[in-house]
């Protein structure tokens, strides 16, 4: 029987994994993922995502392919692999692919949201899941300074050290920061790709900005200057979501549908 190319949709909490990518001596998310799959699949299986996230970093729909030969529907492999997924893993949706389908390579955008809860008092219940910020953010000034980004740029300000990108050249699409109700923050970003921790880099110069602590025009200048020195210090990755993946129509999920989860 000929491989057939599957795709999934993945939901998952970061806090206890060492990121996506399987890594020698932690926990990965993709180990996990991969063994659950190799149960239902009856042998062993190695999985693409769409984009790998970091320790901490959660994802409301990650999206990765693998082949298989195993004849298995949709509903099988989804109920089969959630069957043999910790509880802060879940595979939402699965369907076949076209055999030149890459989860990675055949995406034109990505969609992340980062998260700030601002209030006097920390949430108990979030505090693995939102930023936590006791000061009154400027929510204007954070979203004037995030439209700078807009548009094809050289992102080297905003590129962490460990980054192996051929190319520090992104193109961002939206770039927007809202106001939510009970205090929360919303950044939501889409680009055709991220460099390493860059979305954590432009948060920490937002909330910077946010805080008055520097002005919006500032975000121009750091951007300009191609240095990351001059960019200041990223955010943590507790507040990060890898929310949407765009594809070919024929996926059915190519359209973001403006979600919130706070």
């Amino acid at each position: 029987m000929n491989n057939i190319r599957w795709v999934l949709g993945i939901e998952y909490d970061g806090s206890n994994y060492a990121g996506w990518q399987v890594q020698p001596q932690v926990i990965s998310i993709q180990e996990k993922v991969e063994y659950a799959i190799s149960q239902v699949a009856d042998h062993p299986i190695k999985t693409v995502c769409a984009g790998r996230t970091d320790k901490g970093v959660h994802a409301y729909e990650q999206v990765l392919h693998f082949d298989s030969d195993a004849c298995r529907s949709s509903f099988q492999w989804r109920a089969g692999i959630n069957s043999y997924l910790p509880s802060d893993v879940v595979v939402k949706w699965v369907k076949k692919a076209p055999e030149n389908f890459h989860a990675r390579f055949s995406a034109s955008a990505r969609t992340y949201h980062y998260y700030i809860y601002q209030h006097p008092v920390p949430s108990a219940l979030r505090a693995s899941h939102i930023l936590w910020e006791p000061r009154q953010l400027s929510v204007s000034s954070m979203h004037q300074a995030a439209q700078m980004l807009l548009g094809e740029h050289d992102f080297s300000a905003f590129r962490s050290q460990k980054c192996q990108a051929h190319s520090p050249v992104k193109t961002v699409y939206c770039c927007e920061v809202k106001q939510l109700s009970d205090g929360v923050i919303v950044m939501t970003i889409t680009a055709n790709s991220f460099l390493y921790n860059m979305v954590r880099n432009i948060m920490g110069v937002l909330l910077s900005i946010g805080r008055g602590q520097q002005a919006p025009e500032t975000m121009r200048s750091i951007l300009a200057s191609k240095s990351r020195q001059s960019a200041g210090v990223k955010v943590p990755a507790h507040g990060l979501y890898f929310m949407h993946v765009a594809y070919p129509a024929w996926l059915e999920a190519d359209q973001y549908i403006e979600k919130y989860l706070f």
